[in-house]
C-alpha cells in the first residue's frame, strides 16, 4: 500500500523523467570525477587528487538528493548501471587520461550536466513545481561554480 502525503504536480511524469536524465548524468559525472581522482598523475597530481575528491563527494551526496526527488514526485529513480547508461548523455570511458586532459573533460562532462538540469528547470517551471525549480538552481550554482574552477586550472 502506498501512502502519498502530498498530491502529484500536474506534469511530475515529465519533471521525473528529466531528473531521471539529470540523475544519471551526475551519477556518470561522479564515476568519471572518482576514476580521475585515483588515476591522476604528474606535477600537479596533489592538487587535481585534492579538487577530484571534493568535487566527486559533491556529486555523491547530489546523487541521492536527485532519486529522492523522483521519488517524491511519485516515480522509480533508475537505479542499475544499464538504466544509467541508457539516460545518460555525459560520455562514459575506460581511459585514464593524462591530467591536462582529464581536467578538459571534465569541464564538457559538466556542461553536458548544466544543459541537463536545464531541461529539467523549464520542465519544473511549466509543471509549477517549486520544489524541483529549487534543487536544480541549487545544483546548477554548483556546476557554475566547478567550472569556474576546472576552467581556472585549464588555464
Amino acid at each position: 500500500m502506498t501512502t502519498q502525503t502530498a498530491q502529484p504536480v500536474q506534469g511530475s511524469e515529465a519533471v521525473a523523467h528529466e531528473l531521471s536524465g539529470l540523475l544519471a548524468d551526475t551519477f556518470t559525472l561522479y564515476l568519471k570525477t572518482h576514476g580521475y581522482h585515483w588515476n591522476v598523475i604528474g606535477p600537479n597530481f596533489r592538487s587535481l587528487h585534492l579538487m577530484f575528491e571534493e568535487q566527486y563527494v559533491e556529486l555523491s551526496a547530489a546523487i541521492d538528493v536527485l532519486a529522492e526527488q523522483i521519488r517524491a514526485l511519485g516515480q522509480f529513480a533508475p537505479g542499475s548501471l544499464r538504466a544509467m547508461a541508457r539516460l545518460a548523455s555525459v560520455e562514459d570511458e575506460d581511459a585514464a587520461p593524462e591530467a591536462s586532459e582529464m581536467v578538459c573533460r571534465l569541464i564538457e562532462a559538466h556542461e553536458t550536466v548544466v544543459r541537463s538540469a536545464r531541461r529539467v528547470l523549464a520542465a519544473a517551471e511549466a509543471a509549477g513545481d517549486p520544489v524541483t525549480v529549487d534543487l536544480v538552481t541549487e545544483r546548477l550554482a554548483v556546476h557554475e561554480k566547478t567550472l569556474w574552477m576546472l576552467r581556472a586550472t585549464a588555464a
